[in-house]
């Protein structure tokens, strides 16, 4: 065979085909999450950074991009937070909630009237620009007043309408941020329940931009029967919502006792929103600067995690390198497709 016919017969010889490279592709999107962290005496943790929490979601490792401390309202976010599809237009200082749980019984009333006392006093540490709404639940859930600078009339909602009022005023204006625009009063009228008061004020919150800090002076959540403790059918609905608003829930025990069957309610709506729970007839001082620690601030927390299907999904965060306890939720919700 000639040289050509050598060299014609390799050009056009069947060829192997090249080595099939697989690639793993791992889609990720950007969330963020909202956490408290506090020290053994309950004072907020400053100066945290990504390389000090650890986040898994699903089970699944997520990168921790930014770590951001909020004292008042939020300023403008970076462009990852952005992506992350939350822009905050919170307004200046913080936006706390005072939700009372009333009843008559003698084991709740001495508790819910030191209370009362306790909030007025929780008020002189707040900061200027920070904003109270007050509200409460018997029959019905009541709105007092809506967020405002104005101390002296939360002072005098605390101080004289929890007890002895009758009906709230409707005002005839809202000034923004206001529950108002968005408070439905025949719904909150038709609350037999505080697991159905809560779903109303969750579904309020909605609309008021930026974190939110409820404090639930309560006596207890639930029902008690031969089978155990069981939160009412619209529990569920206002876990949703209050997460929806970024609200995260305190709940003071009021009643006088070591132990009640009713606090297991209190303690769920406090974890399940990244809050705490705490009795208050022994150790009120330190509920209360328990209390004040975690109303200093939060962490905003931009994660790269795994895309993941739609629905309630594990959220596990931990410190590494730093001390502290970390209050947050323990679930995070994809919605849509």
């Amino acid at each position: 065979m000639s040289a050509i016919a050598v060299l014609l017969a390799a050009v056009f010889a069947p060829q192997d085909p090249p080595p099939v490279r697989l690639r793993e592709r791992v889609d990720v999107e950007r969330i963020l999450v909202q956490a408290r962290v506090v020290d053994s005496r309950g004072q907020p943790v400053l100066h945290l950074r990504p390389e000090h929490v650890e986040v898994t979601l699903a089970g699944r490792a997520a990168v921790v991009e930014s770590v951001f401390w909020v004292e008042g309202a939020e300023p403008p976010l970076p462009e990852e937070a952005a992506e992350a599809g939350v822009a905050p237009a919170a307004p200046a200082g913080r936006l706390v909630v005072f939700f009372f749980q009333k009843d008559l019984e003698r084991s709740r009333i001495g508790g819910l009237m030191q209370m009362t006392r306790e909030a007025a006093s929780l008020l002189e540490g707040l900061a200027p620009e920070d904003r109270v709404a007050v509200l409460s639940f018997d029959s019905h859930l009541k709105l007092w007043v809506d967020f405002t600078r104005d101390r002296d009339a939360a002072r005098h909602a605390l101080e004289h309408s929890i007890l002895f009022g009758s009906r709230p005023a409707v005002p005839r204006s809202f000034h923004p941020p206001a529950l108002g625009p968005s408070f439905d009063r025949v719904a909150a009228r038709r609350a037999a329940t505080p697991e159905t008061a809560l779903l109303v004020l969750g579904e309020a919150l909605k609309d008021v931009p930026g974190a939110k800090s409820l404090v639930f002076f309560g006596w207890g959540l639930g029902r008690f029967s031969s089978t155990g403790v069981h939160l009412e059918r619209d529990y569920e609905p206002a876990r949703r919502a209050l997460l929806e608003a970024r609200t995260s829930v305190f709940t003071l025990d009021v009643t006088n006792a070591d132990y009640h069957s009713l606090e297991v309610g209190l303690e769920q709506v406090s974890y399940d929103t990244g809050g705490f729970y705490a009795k208050t007839h022994l150790f009120q001082a330190q509920a209360r600067r328990r209390l004040e620690g975690a109303l200093a601030g939060h962490y905003v927390l931009v994660l790269e995690a795994p895309r993941l299907p739609p629905g309630r999904h594990r959220l596990r965060i931990r410190l590494t390198g730093r001390e502290g306890t970390v209050l947050a939720p323990p679930s995070w919700e994809r919605h849509g497709s």
